[in-house]
């Protein structure tokens, strides 16, 4: 099925480049949906099985999982983005063939169970994100574009030193296999120095896919200059295969005597991307950069609970999972405002529910879910997150991180409640754009999962969430 999966959608990437009859791109996109609504199935059904230089693990079809959820609404969404930003054929399929293989190449790096594989599809990320960031070819687009593989090309070539410092360390224990299950059963002949320099450079190259200290600038660009639709992708499958990464060498590096120094690794970057969060959203200009900002705080809290361990790790993925879908609903949401006031500056926007009640709604509701407030589901997370800080002896950590999300709180209360209620002067509502409620209803749907799964998460979704944790507390 892997070889299936990766043909058919490379030839579909390619088709969609040359193809010039709209009916057929529209079938194909069709085509790669229900492509990866198998692959989504063939994963459930076969979890925990291997496949050559990939496994299906717990942690991998929870990803796919929302991968297939949020792709197949960006490309929805970005149907309507292109009504209002028209530009030739040849960049729309440019465009939705830079989706194909970045959808392709993510559920690729969700699954490698060897962690040069990962790295050879993280680089491929890179590569078709950044045809979508350039998308509507402005210097402004331009610049992000190169900002964007330039940050991200540093990276990989972390994670490609790290790789190489890893297999020192592999040659000193005698080991020949690179695959992660190898690894860890064999993490205790690793030896200790080359482990760390492995780790802290695995680590400091995926933090740019997943928005944490120190290469988290190449994703504020990136989602703010891309298109809406593109950036709600950004901020979950490319936020998900950068915690991947650091997940996959941080559950190896903790089975040896370095456990609590890449435990310090990961507190110092977190609180450090916290803070970071929370001085730029006071001064944040436009709220497609403040929804960026945010996802840094968010990853923040993720790599707390994962070095808290425990109940913390649990946390941090089910943290995660509700992130994906919340700030990928606000960031489609972000593009119906863009095209109302054809401004993404705050000071620009206002009064928005006056023109749009149910979009006004979803910025409430999923801001009111952003910040956790109960019955949002990233509540939960983030008492259990705050628990374990508590039991593990950070309580003044804990109460400094707490000052900071209530900053980051009030910071985007009052931009969202100035997008919603405040109407900006000089402004005639009557000849702005009133978007039809129905394009709004996959961000409730995304919005009403969160609140269910504060309320009433299934067993079933618990289990995997369990499952997946287990490789970090084993």
């Amino acid at each position: 099925m892997y070889i299936i999966f990766f043909i058919i959608s490379f030839l579909i990437g390619v088709v969609l480049i040359f193809n010039r009859n709209k009916i057929l791109k529209v079938l194909f996109l069709w085509l790669f949906v229900i492509l990866q609504g198998c692959f989504v199935y063939f994963a459930v059904t076969n979890t925990g099985s291997s496949f050559g230089y990939f496994t299906i693990d717990h942690l991998a079809v929870i990803f796919i999982a929302i991968l297939f959820v949020i792709s197949s609404l960006s490309i929805y969404h970005s149907s309507i983005y292109f009504k209002w930003r028209q530009k030739t054929e040849r960049e729309y399929n440019l465009y939705y063939a830079a989706i194909v293989v970045l959808v392709t190449a993510l559920n690729c790096a969700y699954c490698a169970n060897h962690i040069a594989i990962t790295w050879i599809f993280v680089e491929i990320t890179t590569l078709s994100a950044s045809f979508m960031i350039y998308y509507r070819r402005t210097e402004l687009t331009l610049e992000a574009t190169w900002k964007y593989m330039f940050i991200c090309t540093i990276s990989i070539t972390f994670v490609f030193m790290g790789i190489l410092f890893l297999g020192i360390s592999m040659k000193h224990a005698g080991l020949t296999e690179m695959t992660y299950k190898a690894l860890m059963d064999n993490a205790h002949l690793l030896d200790p120095f080359w482990t760390k320099m492995a780790f802290i450079f695995i680590f400091t190259g995926f933090t740019a896919k997943a928005a944490l200290f120190p290469m988290y600038t190449a994703g504020i660009d990136a989602k703010d200059k891309s298109p809406s639709p593109a950036g709600a992708l950004f901020s979950s499958g490319l936020m998900n295969v950068g915690f991947c990464g650091i997940y996959r060498a941080y559950s190896i590096v903790q089975l040896t005597d370095s456990a609590e120094w890449s435990k310090s690794v990961l507190v110092i970057s977190a609180t450090v991307s916290i803070f970071l969060a929370s001085v730029y959203i006071i001064k944040v200009v436009n709220y497609k950069r403040m929804l960026a900002y945010s996802s840094v705080e968010h990853m923040g809290l993720v790599m707390l609970g994962l070095a808290m361990g425990g109940a913390g790790v649990f946390a941090a993925i089910f943290h995660l999972i509700l992130h994906s879908f919340v700030k990928s609903a606000l960031f489609y949401q972000t593009g119906i405002v863009c095209r109302v006031f054809h401004s993404k500056v705050i000071e620009k926007t206002g009064g928005f529910f006056k023109q749009s009640v149910t979009g006004s709604l979803v910025f409430i509701l999923g801001y009111l879910c952003v910040t956790a407030v109960p019955p949002s589901g990233l509540f939960i997370s983030e008492f259990l997150m705050f628990r374990e800080m508590y039991i593990s002896g950070y309580f003044w950590l804990m109460v400094i991180i707490m000052i900071l999300l209530t900053v980051i709180i009030w910071a985007m209360g009052k931009n969202i409640f100035h997008l919603v209620f405040t109407s900006p002067p000089n402004i005639n509502f009557e000849s702005l754009e009133r978007p039809s409620p129905f394009e709004s209803l996959s961000q409730f749907a995304l919005i009403l999962f969160v609140m269910f799964m504060g309320i009433f998460p299934p067993e079933s979704i618990l289990d995997y969430i369990r499952a997946a944790a287990a490789l970090a507390t084993s």
